[in-house]
């Protein structure tokens, strides 16, 4: 099975997260990397994905995946 890369630039690390986006909730999303690649999606590395934030005035909501990765759910 092939890995995806990370999505930021220069970065070669293989994803470990997917962020997705819901506009209308000014929401960023941080969940576990998705079967499949998603159109409108972003893969993150684990270095992007604890280090990734959202614009001002949006909250980021972030799943645990990979037993506790991320710490607790927090928005």
């Amino acid at each position: 099975m092939s890995t995806r890369p990370c999505s930021r630039i220069a970065c070669q690390a293989p994803a470990v997260a997917t962020m997705t986006f819901v506009y209308a909730d000014s929401m960023a999303v941080l969940g576990p990397l998705s079967t499949a690649p998603e159109p409108h999606g972003y893969d993150l590395c684990l270095r992007h994905s604890e280090r990734t934030s959202a614009p001002k005035g949006w909250q980021v909501v972030r799943h645990k995946i990979m037993g506790d990765l991320f710490g607790d759910v927090s928005a």
